[in-house]
């Protein structure tokens, strides 16, 4: 596949290439070395996915106030989140680190 810079016949003397969407998020970048990467967004504006030139990706999930609740990676890595208030209170990934901060119920 040709790469974007090329099919926008770009110039690297005059710098990397990059792509930004309406919110002026940017969505590809790419350097003269090859590499390459493209990112994509929410309505939120949070990033929701990344993926490079060597195939690595990783999918993010946020909740209704913008928290970063789960991250997997191509790799099989994931971790979630859980918030109050603005505050992480739990936190777990699959290497098995688990941060617990949920109030106790008695």
């Amino acid at each position: 596949m040709e790469s974007l810079a090329k099919q926008a016949n770009h110039n690297f003397d005059d710098g990397d290439f990059q792509l930004f969407d309406k919110n002026n998020n940017e969505i590809y970048f790419e350097d003269s070395k090859g590499f390459w990467a493209k990112y994509e967004y929410d309505k939120n504006n949070n990033n929701i996915y990344y993926e490079d030139f060597e195939g690595f990706w990783v999918k993010y999930e946020f909740d209704k106030n913008n928290n970063r609740i789960y991250v997997k990676h191509s790799d099989g890595f994931w971790s979630k989140s859980e918030y109050k208030d603005g505050i992480r209170i739990y936190y777990e990934n699959s290497k098995g680190y688990v941060i617990n901060l949920r109030p106790k119920e008695i």
